[in-house]
């Protein structure tokens, strides 16, 4: 089962993650990391594991594992 990994430090809350997603799996959390931003966050297990959160992300902040 695919699993994605946010690294919060890097996210500046672009939200282009959550716009590309298919299955509508990552949302903006309400946590904020170091730099003031608000980072995104999984809200379910439906990743099919495509990792376009990954290859479109600017700043590097999600990796995706099959």
């Amino acid at each position: 089962m695919p699993k994605i990994e946010i690294i919060s430090e890097r996210c500046k809350s672009c939200g282009y993650c959550i716009k590309f997603c298919p299955k509508n799996v990552i949302a903006m959390g309400k946590n904020v990391n170091s730099k003031g931003y608000e980072y995104v966050e999984v809200i379910n297990e439906n990743c099919i594991g495509c990792a376009i959160c990954g290859r479109i992300c600017p700043d590097g902040a999600i990796d995706v594992y099959k």
